[in-house]
């Protein structure tokens, strides 16, 4: 029923994403058709993650009207609707602090088992409980296997007896951590984590055989995550028929997949990805705007190494999530929908499915530009600012908005190059909203206008207050009372985009689908300083921001691009390439990067006639080494020797910190280069080298942000 309706013309999103279907006298498919289609991955779904400022306000404010934290079951309901049509059958609940238990909810399961969708619960919640709300201090003691094991096997067989017959299916995780995403209560050392969770394993096995059946046949999870990881790489026994699940760094990045061992187990293979996340070192809560092209190369290689279990996928809101959230589930179902060169294709289609042909090819260049901008810098990410630092130095833990790295004056001034690439693309959104059949805007304005012009509203405000700011020097001289036109109009900017988030969002909330989405969209998710008004040197009233609005549309300060002492290069841009070399598209600065095999490597041949000492800048997509070892590649200039370079990173070092909110690892080399024609040779030692970009710079200690290959 829901591919014929697919065929029909009808959305996955038709309700939420408001998609009205276009009406049609007649539906035909041709005499004798037949289809036979199964899925990639066995259980394919979602984790409801950091739904405190979107789903969950809405649900029991507006669509399911409730006491505060519920995610009502009619809520529940329609999301298990969209899991059907986009063709998955696996959620987590929600599970945050200040929301009601899954379990919980009146009829919230009985309407997953009528859907066929498999209940599942995150690797901080064994058994299907939800400790969060469910485990009571007072009642139960601590939450301790080592002091408390009866109160806990307790509760554990409480939720198993309920789940017993259930018809929709139950996916048990297994182990234990502590109350909510903690390490485990009551062991210090090494050795007392690797003994307890052990016995937790082992003991777990027995309460699912004697509860609900025999444990071989029941889908268990065992989600090796944080300190779980070293725990597992220690030797512990995790049941043969059990799924290991394996995770992101939370930024997009996968840090381990199954070996080639592990790849033989009954249970198979899982993975746990991120398409929003809260935490370290920043959060990205607002938006969507993970590239295309890393869900693609990211979730491929998982594929490969035989993790075809269970996929969840991360997300605060599948309204907000939208593509990203589809071309994830179209994988899990079929995972050669899609590869390295079609990515755009696929978005493409996905735009002319949603909006009629006419708009989705109008906007879709223009969306191309937007997730690259995006993954330059997220939008969440644009204040430099961190979260989750010393509370000692920082109230809260949150570090204040600074200057961006983006320069006034290198390459002709890349702050205003950023700000004007955004503004193309607000440009063609409104074109192509021009085409939009009338019953449409609405689901144009949530999927596509919202996230643009909020976004590039974002990235005006932030840097037009950088802006203002450099003017504001502090200066004692005579004219240090005269008006400072250039000051005033970045004032006037900046404060105009902050004003125009706040009357996006209000329009989203209150006016889009007459109020049907009231309090779904947030713009300051957890009040992060990034989301809070600009910081500016003086502020203007609205008629004063007016007038130098006025003003300052008279001003363009774009300059040409200037590359008389760089040699800046995308790396698709190669001479040769070894066998095995796949470009990526909708992935890296350039929107293109090239996945090398292990030995494989990229040639490039360029002219010069600039000589004397310089710097070799590369820059690759901050991936981890998902096998457990290194993560190497080589340059060399003309065949001389090579310079050995790694990317592996601790996790939440300070440089993994600055790889994944650029979304680059930029690494330097120094180098001496004489006139004319040379070849640069890029060589991957290891798996999981994507190079984006090169450039070699004859300026010493330049500052900028973006290697200028547009």
């Amino acid at each position: 029923l829901l591919e014929l309706s697919r065929q029909a013309g009808v959305s996955p999103w038709v309700w939420w994403g408001d998609v009205v279907p276009q009406p049609q006298n007649r539906l035909a498919i041709p005499h004798g058709y037949a289809t036979m289609q199964g899925a990639s991955v066995e259980y394919r779904g979602i984790f409801l993650n950091d739904e405190d400022w979107s789903l969950r306000p809405w649900s029991y404010r507006n669509y399911d009207k409730s006491d505060f934290g519920n995610i009502g079951a009619r809520t529940y309901k329609r999301i298990f609707e969209l899991l059907l049509r986009l063709r998955a059958n696996a959620i987590w609940p929600g599970m945050h602090t200040g929301t009601k238990a899954f379990f919980r909810t009146e009829g919230a399961k009985a309407i997953a088992d009528s859907c066929g969708i498999v209940i599942g619960t995150s690797h901080c919640e064994p058994l299907l409980r939800n400790n969060v709300d469910e485990w009571n201090h007072k009642e139960r003691g601590a939450f301790n296997y080592i002091t408390n094991k009866d109160a806990v096997q307790k509760y554990w067989i409480e939720r198993l007896k309920e789940v017993k017959d259930s018809e929709g299916g139950n996916m048990f995780t297994i182990g234990m951590r502590g109350i909510h995403d903690g390490s485990m209560e009551g062991v210090r050392t090494m050795d007392e984590k690797y003994n307890a969770l052990q016995q937790v394993i082992n003991d777990q096995q027995v309460l699912i055989g004697k509860y609900i059946g025999k444990p071989e046949q029941q889908m268990q999870v065992f989600v090796p995550y944080k300190e779980v990881l070293e725990i597992y790489e220690r030797g512990l026994k995790v049941p043969e028929y059990a799924t290991l699940m394996w995770c992101d760094d939370n930024y997009g990045y996968i840090t381990r997949l199954s070996n080639a061992d592990e790849q033989k187990r009954k249970g198979g293979g899982g993975v746990y990805y991120h398409l929003s996340y809260w935490g370290r070192p920043h959060d990205y809560l607002w938006l969507t705007t993970t590239q295309p092209g890393l869900i693609y190369n990211e979730m491929r290689q998982a594929y490969n190494h035989n993790v075809r279990k269970l996929w969840i996928v991360n997300v605060h809101d599948p309204k907000v999530a939208g593509y990203d959230l589809e071309l994830f589930l179209d994988m899990a179902w079929n995972i050669d929908c899609v590869n390295g060169s079609t990515i755009g294709s696929h978005y493409n289609n996905w735009l002319c499915r949603q909006f009629g042909n006419e708009a989705g090819n109008a906007v879709f260049n223009g969306m191309k530009e937007f997730y690259r901008l995006c993954g330059q810098r997220r939008p969440e990410f644009m204040g430099w600012s961190q979260v989750e630092l010393d509370k000692k130095l920082y109230q809260r833990g949150l570090s204040p908005v600074i200057d961006t790295e983006f320069s006034l004056t290198e390459f002709g001034n890349e702050l205003d190059r950023y700000l004007y690439r955004y503004n193309t693309v607000c440009n063609a959104v409104a074109e192509a909203e021009k085409l939009i059949r009338p019953e449409l805007k609405d689901a144009y304005f949530a999927a596509i206008k919202y996230p643009v012009f909020a976004a590039a509203a974002q990235a005006r405000k932030t840097l037009e207050a950088q802006r203002a700011r450099s003017f504001a020097k502090g200066s004692t001289n005579k004219d240090m009372f005269t008006g400072n036109p250039s000051l005033y109009a970045a004032c006037a900017k900046s404060q105009q985009a902050y004003q125009e988030i706040r009357s996006l969002t209000n329009y989203y909330n209150k006016t889009m689908s007459a109020g049907k989405w009231d309090g779904i969209m947030h713009m300051r998710p957890r009040d992060l300083p990034v989301y809070a008004a600009p910081s500016l040197p003086t502020l203007l009233t609205d008629t004063e921001i007016d007038e130098w609005l006025a003003k300052g549309k008279k001003t363009n300060s774009v300059r040409p691009l200037s590359h008389n002492d760089i040699i800046a290069v995308n790396a698709c841009r190669y001479t040769s390439a070894s066998p095995g070399t796949e470009t990526i598209d909708m992935l890296g600065h350039s929107m293109k990067a090239v996945s090398l095999q292990k030995e494989g490597s990229l040639t490039y041949e360029f002219s010069t006639e600039t000589e004397g000492d310089a710097t070799l800048y590369t820059a690759l997509i901050p991936t981890q080494p998902n096998d457990g070892g290194d993560l190497r590649y080589a340059v060399s200039i003309d065949g001389g020797d090579e310079t050995v370079i790694s990317l592996k990173e601790p996790f939440r070092s300070e440089r993994w910190k600055k790889n994944v909110l650029r979304g680059q690892s930029l690494r330097t080399t120094p180098i001496h280069i004489s006139k004319g024609r040379h070849t640069l040779t890029i060589r991957a030692l290891d798996q999981h080298i994507v190079v984006d970009q090169w450039m070699i710079d004859f300026k010493p200690g330049r500052k900028f942000y973006l290697i200028p290959t547009e």
